[in-house]
């Protein structure tokens, strides 16, 4: 079996979308670009990956995507590679990750590899992530793990339940999907590059499987959506240094 040391070493950050709720500020400039903190939004998450020590980053892009890499470069400033997988129109996550299969994979192997929203923050530790992502390289089918929050007041029914580590379609206590989890590119194999397809179908399917573990994460997250939240964002990070 592997050793968690070394079973999580790629990652994908998702930065395709328009941001349509956080006109104007994204009419000039991608989502991930805005700034809390002192910081773009995307590059919080670079930094806590690379902490974790992930050394291989695919960050997808639609909306201004140039920006994006004209911003970040080759990722070697926080010890990482960053690969690109530019999208003509956005692909949605799960086209998103179908599409960036041949950057997550080495010579066409299957990887475990951690996801994220670009407008996400979150002070959650991937390096926790390394024993799921041994756990789920071994198993003969391909499952998920998902990073679960406390319910936020736009979201108060939650997404799914959480009992004993195990997601369920249905139960209680249920809570939010944090926009963060492992997955298996092996999922994706029959999904054509190029095809637009979301995530959740997935979720679902696997979940009602029973081939999805989960965690609840109660630090600091925020799903970064309007100018109010990223204003309340950046005074919260502010006051803490």
């Amino acid at each position: 079996m592997n050793t968690p040391a070394n079973c999580l070493t790629k990652a994908m950050i998702f930065a395709a979308g328009r941001g349509e709720r956080m006109r104007p500020l994204t009419d000039s400039r991608p989502k991930p670009l805005l700034e809390a903190g002192g910081k773009a939004l995307i590059v919080w998450q670079i930094e806590r990956l690379a902490q974790a020590g992930l050394r291989t980053i695919v960050i997808n892009h639609a909306w201004l995507g140039q920006q994006i890499e004209d911003a970040l470069g080759d990722g070697s400033r926080w010890g990482v590679s960053l690969r690109y997988s530019p999208e003509d129109e956005a692909l949605e996550t799960a086209g998103g990750i179908a599409q960036a299969r041949p950057l997550l994979e080495d010579a066409g192997a299957p990887e475990v590899f951690v996801a994220v929203s670009g407008d996400v923050y979150a002070d959650f530790d991937y390096g926790t992530l390394h024993a799921h992502a041994a756990r789920l390289r071994d198993l003969p089918e391909p499952g998920m793990h998902l990073v679960m929050v406390p319910n936020p007041p736009f979201h108060s029914s939650g997404d799914f339940a959480l009992v004993d580590g195990v997601l369920s379609l249905e139960g209680e206590p249920r809570y939010t999907f944090g926009n963060i989890g492992l997955y298996d590119t092996r999922m994706f194999g029959a999904l054509p590059s190029g095809t637009r397809r979301a995530l959740t179908p997935y979720y679902r399917d696997a979940i009602a499987r029973g081939k999805v573990t989960g965690e609840l994460h109660q630090g600091l997250w925020e799903n970064v959506g309007t100018p109010a939240q990223l204003k309340a964002l950046d005074e919260r990070l502010g006051a803490g240094r």
